[in-house]
């Protein structure tokens, strides 16, 4: 029998990794000349990979990123990816409880997937995932279904069978393209109005499990 199967986006979801993220960020715009960005500045960049996280840094002021950039941004990050990020209250143990109520379990970010894997290591996240699709992993990423549905099969599952959880305009595009049922998840970056088109709204990471289940029951 095809597994339950719920794929999480990473930054914003399981994540709060802006800090390190904001840390990394204005190393380079320092190094660079440029003054930095505030917390909240650089939450409204995320969600779209380290590459449009950079040209946007560098847009904001009035400059142009090269590949030179967003390499020496991305190194930085992985290097120092969990000095500051933590994860969001109820991370760790509604993960095992979805574990132990038989969900497989997968993350599929448009961060590169280096720092992704880098980051979960060094939360003790990594070891409840069965794969993990980074921005880089496939031809495409979100909101591309390609890239959710690759994530989804490398995991060992089907569409029929699965949930999306994401904060971003990104999840809800890729899991409704993809016909998976997505949570949107109303303690990450993404303002509410990124809601839209999603099939749930969940304040709390703990009221995952049963949304969750909720959905799949339904469909």
């Amino acid at each position: 029998m095809i597994p339950r199967c719920l794929v999480l986006d990473l930054d914003g979801t399981l994540i709060d990794s802006v800090p390190d993220l904001r840390a990394a960020l204005n190393r380079l715009m320092a190094a660079r000349g440029f003054s930095g960005f505030s917390r909240d500045s650089v939450a409204a960049m995320v969600g779209d990979g380290a590459a449009a996280l950079v040209t946007r840094a560098f847009a904001a002021r009035d400059a142009h990123a090269d590949a030179g950039d967003v390499e020496a941004f991305v190194s930085d990050y992985t290097a120092h990816s969990a000095e500051g990020t933590k994860s969001f209250p109820g991370v760790p143990e509604t993960l095992a409880r979805l574990r132990a109520d038989g969900w497989r379990l997968a993350v599929c970010t448009n961060k590169p997937v280096r720092a992704a894997k880098a980051v979960l290591d060094a939360l003790a996240l990594a070891d409840f995932f069965h794969s993990v699709g980074g921005g880089d992993s496939f031809p495409v990423k979100k909101p591309d279904p390609a890239h959710l549905l690759a994530t989804l099969a490398a995991a060992g599952g089907a569409a029929s069978r699965a949930v999306m959880v994401g904060d971003h305009r990104n999840d809800v595009a890729a899991a409704t393209g993809a016909g998976i049922p997505c949570i949107f998840a109303g303690w990450g970056y993404g303002p509410p109005e990124m809601a839209a088109g999603a099939s749930a709204v969940a304040e709390t990471f703990a009221e995952i499990p049963a949304a969750a289940g909720r959905l799949l029951a339904a469909g």
